[in-house]
């Protein structure tokens, strides 16, 4: 449901859609509706968004918001995410009400997971 105001929508840049994509569907078990060949969208995910084809990619070291995943079992996501070809850009880390890991997917982004498990 649309709401007045609300974050409704976010947009990610990627240098390879297609590796995005094999990505999100194996970690997360995201699908994806292409719209020609430079975007593709998700839905049912907290949050709606997509993917455009670009050569430059959000880093927290660049100054980029960092999105970040809740999850119920953090060993067993760090290792979907290390198996899926993501790039693990700081290791488990403990802060207060947590722990987390951020990785970098094969397109370039930065994310994160915690749990408070």
């Amino acid at each position: 449901m649309n709401e007045h105001e609300k974050l409704n929508y976010i947009e990610f840049s990627t240098t390879n859609i297609s590796a995005t994509k094999d990505f999100f569907q194996s970690v997360f078990n995201w699908s994806f509706e292409d719209f020609g060949p430079e975007y593709t969208s998700f839905s049912g995910q907290g949050l709606d968004g997509g993917f455009f084809k670009s050569e430059k990619t959000s880093l927290t070291s660049n100054g980029s918001a960092l999105v970040v995943f809740y999850s119920n079992d953090l060993e067993s996501t760090l290792e979907k995410v290390k198996k899926s070809g993501a790039t693990i850009s700081k290791s488990v880390f403990s802060f207060p009400g947590g722990h987390r890991f951020h990785f970098i997917e094969p397109g370039g982004n930065e994310l994160a997971a915690w749990s408070d498990q």
